[in-house]
């Protein structure tokens, strides 16, 4: 009799981080569940890129909720009237333009809500602590407060499930990350990081993501696929 596999819903934004992230799941037996965000981000080419990087990994099933956060604003990647800065211009203090208020706290809330009715107790995030651009919901401290709420909060919880949040990237280097995902077979030329990219996902590459992504390919002796403007 073949083993069942386990479910987990996975957050994949069609970057780099987030491709990684699916073919280690899937690499460790899991059914896999892609679930992508149309939050009225300005560089939309990501959303077509979280599409083919679930269907060439294997995801058994990929939704794009669609979560209009411009109607708040608050960020350089939503807001029209606030540019994205040069990597240079973000400074080395502060919270970046870049981050868009509670973003990750919205984007697994509803992954816990899919989990429950997937009965599964498995979450997977990209989030990285070491080549981060300083948003604060991507730290460890806020992982595991998270999953602490999500045990308290749900059905499954209150029954006796322990809900998971996975963070595998949290503690690797970009270019550890892309070495990952090289053993993996991840295609890197179908991601999208850029905060700036355009209709056909060509990256600005001058951008804090685009930065961290192209130091991540050099330091891993990788070459670049990235299609820049």
């Amino acid at each position: 009799m073949s083993k069942v596999k386990k479910k987990a819903v996975l957050l994949v934004s069609g970057g780099l981080d987030s491709a990684t992230v699916l073919a280690m799941a899937k690499a460790d037996g899991y059914e896999c569940y892609a679930l992508s965000f149309d939050y009225g981000q300005k560089h939309r080419a990501e959303l077509e890129a979280a599409k083919k990087i679930a269907q060439l990994l294997g995801a058994e099933q990929q939704q794009t909720l669609h979560l209009d956060l411009n109607v708040f604003g608050g960020s350089a990647l939503t807001d029209d009237d606030i540019d994205v800065p040069a990597a240079q211009q973000e400074g080395a203090e502060g919270i970046p333009v870049t981050y868009v208020p509670a973003r990750n706290t919205i984007f697994l809330s509803m992954a816990l809500a899919w989990a429950e009715v997937l009965q599964a107790d498995d979450i997977f995030i990209g989030v990285n602590a070491v080549d981060y651009s300083g948003y604060p919901d991507c730290r460890p401290e806020f992982i595991q407060s998270y999953e602490t709420m999500a045990n308290l909060a749900t059905k499954v919880g209150v029954e006796g499930h322990h809900l998971k949040i996975h963070t595998p990237l949290i503690d690797m280097t970009k270019a550890q990350i892309i070495q990952t995902g090289i053993k993996l077979q991840v295609d890197y030329s179908l991601t999208v990081s850029c905060y700036a990219a355009n209709e056909q996902g060509k990256a600005c590459g001058v951008c804090d993501s685009c930065q961290l992504r192209r130091k991540g390919f050099e330091d891993a002796g990788v070459a670049d696929p990235t299609l820049y403007l």
